[in-house]
């Protein structure tokens, strides 16, 4: 035999071997993780549903999905134990406080400079890219007029 033909074959076994045993790493992890729930654990199923559990039995689990809403669930189905500091902020939608994080002001006033503000109090004008004068007059009637060319118009009425 080769070496050439022995190395790629020693290391697509070596390759398999390493697979399989990150493979059955997950899958005690997962069983360490099932094992840890009992009633009252906040859980998170595969399909994205939150519950609280509420019975345990040897492959299924019951849970708490609403008030008063129970539902039977594989074990298997279980993607995540969570903490429950952790279920109550996703389910309640509480909050963290984080001393940290800037406040953000409900309306834009307060980001406004006084300067700002006064100057535009007193009539002083700012300048949205509209030029205001004869050519964007009202008419008689006190409604502007409508100037704008569409596809097809040659701008005569």
């Amino acid at each position: 035999m080769d070496i050439a033909f022995l190395l790629p074959l020693v290391i697509l076994i070596g390759f398999m071997f390493v697979m399989t045993r990150s493979a059955k790493k997950k899958q005690q992890q997962a069983m360490q993780m099932r094992d840890q729930m009992q009633p009252g654990t906040g859980v998170r199923t595969i399909g994205g549903m939150y519950g609280r559990v509420k019975e345990v039995g040897d492959d299924t689990v019951l849970l708490e999905v609403a008030p008063g809403v129970h539902a039977l669930y594989a074990k298997n189905a279980v993607g995540a134990v969570l903490e429950d500091e952790e279920y109550d902020r996703i389910v309640n939608g509480s909050p963290e406080a984080d001393e940290d994080a800037p406040v953000v002001p409900d309306d834009a006033s307060s980001l406004t400079t006084h300067e700002a503000s006064a100057e535009a109090t007193t009539g002083g004008k700012i300048g949205l890219g509209k030029e205001s004068g004869p050519d964007h007059a009202a008419d008689e009637a006190g409604e502007p007029k409508d100037e704008t060319k569409r596809d097809g118009d040659d701008g005569q009425k």
